[in-house]
């Protein structure tokens, strides 16, 4: 039995999903994709008001893919590559991009704490959540190519939509590292910490979101997250009718009567 692993707490309401395993920089193998998988089921059973995902230790984020041929899923792919067989490779890519996504299409925001650097697979998994808080002294980098790869787990559409094709064309051709400040300045991080400190500034993020309603919270995220593919009078009905739902649902009277009152509201949970 591995003793390493995808880990979920619970902090204050909040879902932290820990990478953990440190001494790999948190890379991902068969038993770290699984235990995503499992994890990712266990949040979606019973979803909180926001989940935060980081990495265990102080190094990395994520350094994406294991690819020590002791990881029975590099194995399985060179033999693919000996036969110049793309299905398998088909098939485990879109494996590991559903389990990417069974996380970052959660219905409440995930945010991502990038503790420390977030590297080829990491970067990707870091784009596609909702938000991004990373640390000061951490780097993100699009590593695929010097491996003469490219990223497969969703990366080239989330981060063109993130920050444009051009941008996207600049990280992930050239793999080269980008610091904080220019992350944040490519729109690539909502924030960025003090060293040390990006786990509790995310989550001070998710307790500020928790607060508010959580129909309007979710209601909201979903027109969010579908605006890229959508016109603009197509998103302008999508947000009329998600709102007109949302009001219909009566979550709005416990926020009117508080404000009325002069009150902090207090909402309840949703109906899952």
């Amino acid at each position: 039995m591995a003793d390493y692993g995808v880990r979920v707490e619970e902090k204050d309401g909040v879902g932290v999903v820990v990478l953990d395993r440190p001494e790999k920089r948190n890379a991902m193998d068969e038993t770290m994709w699984s235990s995503l998988e499992e994890a990712a089921k266990k949040l979606a059973a019973r979803p909180p008001r926001a989940v935060v995902v980081t990495g265990a230790g102080d190094r990395a984020f994520c350094a994406g893919m294991d690819v020590n041929p002791e990881n029975p899923q590099v194995s399985g792919l060179i033999k693919a590559m000996e036969k110049h067989d793309p299905a398998p490779v088909r098939k485990l890519i879109d494996r590991l991009s559903a389990a990417v996504r069974s996380l970052v299409s959660l219905p409440v925001p995930v945010i991502a704490a990038i503790n420390g650097d977030a590297h080829g697979g990491g970067a990707e998994l870091a784009v596609q959540c909702d938000l991004r808080v990373m640390d000061a002294r951490a780097k993100i980098r699009f590593s695929e190519v010097r491996l003469g790869l490219m990223p497969d787990w969703g990366g080239v559409p989330a981060l063109a939509r993130l920050a444009g094709t051009s941008v996207a064309a600049d990280l992930i051709l050239t793999a080269r590292a980008v610091d904080a400040a220019e992350a944040l300045s490519l729109g690539l991080v909502n924030r960025v910490s003090e060293p040390g400190d990006a786990l509790a500034h995310a989550l001070c993020l998710a307790r500020e979101i928790a607060r508010n309603g959580p129909l309007a919270v979710r209601h909201a995220l979903s027109v969010i997250r579908r605006i890229p593919d959508l016109s603009l009078q197509q998103a302008l009905d999508l947000e009329a009718q998600t709102a007109s739902e949302l009001i219909a649902a009566g979550e709005c009277a416990h926020g009117v009567a508080a404000f009325l009152e002069k009150k902090e509201p207090v909402f309840p949970e949703p109906e899952d």
